[in-house]
């Protein structure tokens, strides 16, 4: 930010030099811009999700630090992971349960979804056998 700082006041400087002082204002809005951003970029890069599944329930507890976050729970019979496009950057890994479904992982990379939806799939066929058997 430093760097695009000093460019920007550069360039503020020759852009008011050569009498078009107003220009030199929208270089402080595009610094300002860059800015949040980033801001934004790195909050969302502490985003955190943590599932657990137990005999009666399957809680997804998303939260960022210093914030309580949100849960959701699911019965763990009833849940279905779908995962949308595997190998694609857009693709989306839900949790789907008579009617409610929840977008989870969407800050992975496609082959860590893929993994994240397998290793909830093992997790859930183990609970639903140790509940038949």
């Amino acid at each position: 930010m430093g760097v695009l700082g000093v460019i920007s006041a550069v360039a503020g400087l020759w852009f008011v030099l050569q009498g078009a002082w107003p220009i030199t204002g929208f270089f402080g809005l595009d610094l300002a811009a860059l800015y949040w951003a980033f801001k934004v970029s790195y909050k969302r890069g502490e985003l955190t999700e943590r599932i657990c599944i137990d005999d009666q329930t399957m809680t997804v507890h998303r939260f960022m630090p210093g914030d309580d976050g949100q849960r959701w729970s699911f019965h763990p019979a009833w849940v279905r992971v779908e995962i949308s496009q595997p190998d694609e950057h857009s693709a989306q890994l839900e949790l789907r349960e008579q009617g409610k479904s929840l977008e989870i992982g969407a800050f992975l990379a496609p082959p860590e979804r893929s993994e994240v939806a397998s290793v909830i799939r093992d997790g859930l066929d183990r609970r639903r056998q140790a509940l038949l058997g």
